[in-house]
């Protein structure tokens, strides 16, 4: 790991100093990339209607399906052996894998994206709109648009001939917004492309600031967590005093506000989403409620909250835990409490070096393409993903098209970034492939 880290510096810094591999003007082979984005412009559109178009919210089985046999298509006319996985053991629809084998000497490169969307079919939200270059509408930016963009760069590729020795592994989950269950089996296929990688590029939504496409190097994790407090009831006269204690939901607030006090540090978000208590307290069967009962006259003998964590590195999610739980075994007198993390969360994806580097890469191409360098962005701007199960390799964010308002009605995307992305993509997959292993 500290070898490929120094590899990766030294390469970074090879690219900033304007490495001939990596020179401003385009070559024959990138010129014909570029032309052939803009040729297929109008038939990306096309396509990103027709998908925006099949509600493919998450538990819509049928409709992640649709939307994966809409998508298996394109691949299979670039030479790509495409295969569908069934997820059914996990309560959800399936994955699409397609893979392109080249010459076996260039990098490998794992492309991530999803099939599915926050809104189910009873959600409002649907359709397609058009305003000018801005199109509104479920998912469009979050991630059809992404999932477009993968296959205009493939076919810029392959008119350029740089498909043909280019190592290339698809993986679009069907349940990235909400997956299944045990999420060591939802995500095993994406972990085994990723060890079969050298490198993994995310086209979820571009990111910007001001008007700035940024990069995006790194991404925090999504832990939940569950907080269960329980006490000695009795009559309310007596709260607080020797013998009686302060009750369950007093121990609960206690825990709450030393982790406002104590927890905070840079990269890391610690969120209360529901609080129960009472005589007794107790979560839905889906985890979004659940009941109380209780009286103003009665010490609380019971109470739990809901929340997540969210940190930007292993060791920072370790920390943290360690102390959430310190904070906890502090029961006041008379209480009991206890702390348990889910085995469902995603993992963070620190900013490595070798993301740096590949962000220098995409930099790169960038000056070819006459476009704005793109800055780091803070992970914090960024909610979790898929690319963060395969954190150890080299990893982008970001490569879709940018848009507004994802995971909320009105979800919108602008229509020129799928053209320049799509012309990013193709040539930093096809610089890549070209880079020996």
């Amino acid at each position: 790991m500290a070898h490929r880290a120094i590899a990766a510096a030294a390469l970074a810094a090879g690219l900033l100093a304007g490495s001939p591999a990596f020179g401003a003007q385009p070559t024959a082979a990138e010129r014909k990339m570029i032309a052939a984005v803009d040729a297929d412009s109008a038939r990306n559109v096309r396509f990103l209607e027709q998908l925006v178009l099949v509600n493919s919210g998450t538990m819509n089985l049928k409709g992640v399906e649709q939307v994966g046999r809409l998508m298996r298509p394109g691949f299979e006319a670039l030479g790509f052996q495409v295969r569908w996985v069934p997820m059914a053991h996990t309560g959800r629809a399936g994955h699409l894998i397609a893979m392109h084998k080249g010459s076996g000497r260039g990098k490998r490169i794992l492309l991530i994206g999803h099939l599915d969307t926050v809104f189910e079919p009873d959600s409002p939200f649907q359709g397609w709109k058009r305003t000018g270059d801005i199109v509104e509408g479920p998912g469009v930016s979050d991630m059809k648009g992404g999932n477009v963009i993968i296959l205009a760069a493939l076919r810029a590729m392959q008119a350029a001939g740089t498909l043909k020795a280019a190592d290339i592994t698809v993986v679009l989950t069907g349940d990235e917004e909400n997956p299944g269950s045990p999420l060591s089996e939802a995500r095993a296929d994406l972990i085994a492309a990723g060890r079969a990688s050298d490198v993994a590029l995310d086209f979820e939504t571009l990111a910007r600031r001001g008007g700035q496409d940024m990069g995006s190097i790194a991404r925090r994790s999504s832990t939940s967590w569950t907080i269960r407090t329980s006490a000695k009831s009795g009559h309310s006269s007596g709260v607080c005093k020797p013998g009686v204690g302060c009750g369950a939901i007093y121990e609960l607030s206690r825990i709450l506000e030393a982790f406002r006090q104590e927890l905070p540090e840079p990269n890391l978000t610690y969120n209360v989403g529901l609080v129960l208590g009472g005589s007794s307290a107790t979560l839905n069967a889906v985890d979004t409620g659940g009941q109380a009962t209780g009286k103003p006259n009665v010490i609380a003998s019971d109470a739990l909250a809901r929340g997540d964590i969210r940190t930007l590195s292993p060791e920072q999610e370790s920390r943290v835990r360690a102390r959430m739980q310190a904070i906890v075994d502090r029961h006041l007198d008379l209480t009991d409490a206890s702390l348990a993390f889910s085995d469902d969360g995603y993992p963070p994806m620190a900013p490595t070096e070798g993301n740096r580097a590949l962000l220098a890469r995409l930099n790169s191409v960038n000056v070819t393409l006459g476009l704005a360098e793109m800055p780091a962005g803070d992970p914090a701007n960024r909610g979790a993903g898929d690319i963060s199960f395969v954190a150890f390799i080299d990893g982008l964010v970001g490569l879709g098209m940018a848009g507004e308002g994802s995971h909320a009605p009105g979800e919108t995307a602008d229509l020129t970034s799928l053209d320049w992305q799509a012309k990013r993509a193709a040539l930093l997959i096809s610089r890549l492939a070209r880079e020996p292993r």
